[in-house]
């Protein structure tokens, strides 16, 4: 009678202490994590998750507070934020939403779990996309988008607003704002310099972040006072190192200096000491920039490797791979010294890279990836852009930091960019150790994406899915 009593009392108290545990959805144990802002890794620790967030980050031996629906041993592994691709465009027309659709879990599979879309054709999908997957309805990374880019009248892109006067920008806010844009992008194709300086003046002072193309008759400095927010590639950064840029922008302005002399006389009147004044002066004013090295790269490189064979085309759907053509042809038409002139820009360009990381300009890593921009994937491609930060100057880190902090920072996510308690649980587990090789962010064993654990195999599913649809 004695051992019954001290069974029941050892039972009691047992599912007392059980259900005094808190509960959760799922628990990491076992990997390092690092933390992306100094570079020290954690040990030891494990990640508490309830529904899309981080809940708390503990020690391993006070794991056993935690009833979990889900547990993931990630013992010799490595632990990331999710990565963020900060220039991508879904677009080609109403024809190719099912495939620009596809691409969403080729995101996911590539551990890249928050895409900015930089405008294209297709805003109206793409903002009902964002919204579906905020709520959980679609299954895709974060969209942050600009919805249509402000252009000039009869601009070559498709889906803009356009814009002539002083007016028609105040229009063009006032609907952006209606749809409820995340920033706000504006370019240079026939947008008048001086309507292009008012409008990001006006976007600003609704709030907006603004990025942009820049005006060759404007110089770095004029956007800056004006308040731009973000430079969109990098060639735009080596313009503004020559050492008199005004002089240069003006004789674009006035007719006496136009196509292929542009970037000769960039390139020839390119100075350091010039470039890293006004590169310090876009970062007083907050200045980022997306360098977008893996496009131009590819491009200025096709002569070298056409690639026609790669295996990524596989994911990537037959009226997705047409839209290539146009650069693909224009490309074909250049003879032996126009081919080695497009090698020496974006030598030239690449190589502002550290210059702007010393001056201070928070670098977005953004790839330019999707429709129209050949053989420029979504996915592997930031990947391939972060490659690229290390080739031509960062440290593994920075190139790190590029896509996981100063992408969320861009935009004010503070619930992103660390594995700690009350940020989001969009989470890479990595077989190797990034800050060692930046290949190793492609070798992904598990993804986190809104709480909700993505294993190799279930990635690999997903890969194998996006095939069979294109």
């Amino acid at each position: 009678m004695k051992r019954l009593f001290i069974l029941i009392v050892s039972l009691l108290l047992g599912s007392a202490a059980f259900a005094q545990k808190t509960k959760a959805d799922l628990m990491i144990t076992g990997g390092s994590i690092i933390d992306v802002k100094t570079g020290r890794l954690s040990s030891n620790k494990v990640i508490i998750i309830r529904n899309d967030s981080i809940i708390t980050v503990i020690d391993q031996d006070k794991s056993s507070h935690w009833q979990v629906k889900q547990n993931y041993n990630a013992a010799g592994k490595f632990i990331i934020p999710g990565l963020w691709d900060m220039h991508m465009h879904f677009g080609g027309g109403d024809s190719l939403i099912q495939e620009n659709k596809n691409l969403l879990p080729l995101f996911l599979a590539h551990g890249i779990t928050t895409v900015r879309d930089a405008s294209a054709d297709l805003s109206k999908s793409v903002l009902q996309w964002r919204d579906e997957i905020a709520k959980g309805q679609l299954q895709g990374p974060t969209i942050f988008t600009s919805g249509p880019k402000i252009e000039g009248y009869k601009s070559i892109w498709l889906g803009d607003i356009e814009v002539g006067t002083t007016q028609e920008v105040k229009l063009a806010l006032d609907s952006l704002k209606q749809l409820k844009v995340d920033f706000v992008k504006i370019t240079d194709n026939t947008l008048k310099p001086a309507l292009f300086l008012e409008a990001i003046k006006m976007a600003r002072q609704r709030g907006f972040k603004v990025s942009a193309h820049i005006p060759a008759a404007l110089t770095m400095n004029q956007v800056a006072d004006a308040g731009l927010s973000a430079v969109e590639h990098i060639g735009y950064a080596l313009k503004a190192g020559t050492k008199d840029e005004q002089a240069i922008s003006d004789e674009i302005a006035s007719g006496a200096l136009k196509g292929k002399a542009v970037n000769g006389r960039i390139i020839a009147d390119f100075d350091e000491v010039s470039a890293l004044k006004a590169y310090k002066n876009m970062a007083k004013h907050g200045m980022s920039l997306t360098p977008t090295l893996l496009i131009s790269r590819t491009v200025a490189y096709l002569d070298q490797d056409d690639h026609k064979n790669d295996p990524y085309l596989k994911y990537i759907g037959k009226g997705l791979r047409k839209t290539y053509n146009w650069r693909v042809e224009r490309a074909a038409k250049d003879d032996p010294e126009a081919i080695a002139f497009r090698h020496q820009v974006f030598e030239k360009s690449a190589a502002v890279l550290p210059l702007l990381q010393k001056a201070g300009v928070k670098i977005l890593a953004g790839t330019d990836a999707g429709y129209l921009n050949s053989f420029d994937y979504p996915g592997i491609g930031l990947h391939q852009e972060l490659e690229l930060f290390v080739q031509y100057g960062l440290t593994p880190l920075q190139a790190l930091q590029a896509s996981i902090i100063n992408s969320p920072e861009f935009l004010n996510q503070k619930q992103y960019g660390s594995i700690n308690s009350g940020k989001k649980a969009d989470i890479l587990v990595l077989d190797q150790n990034p800050l060692l090789n930046i290949k190793a962010t492609q070798m992904i064993n598990a993804v986190v994406v809104k709480g909700q654990l993505l294993d190799r195999k279930y990635l690999d599913q997903l890969l194998e899915s996006i095939k069979t649809k294109n």
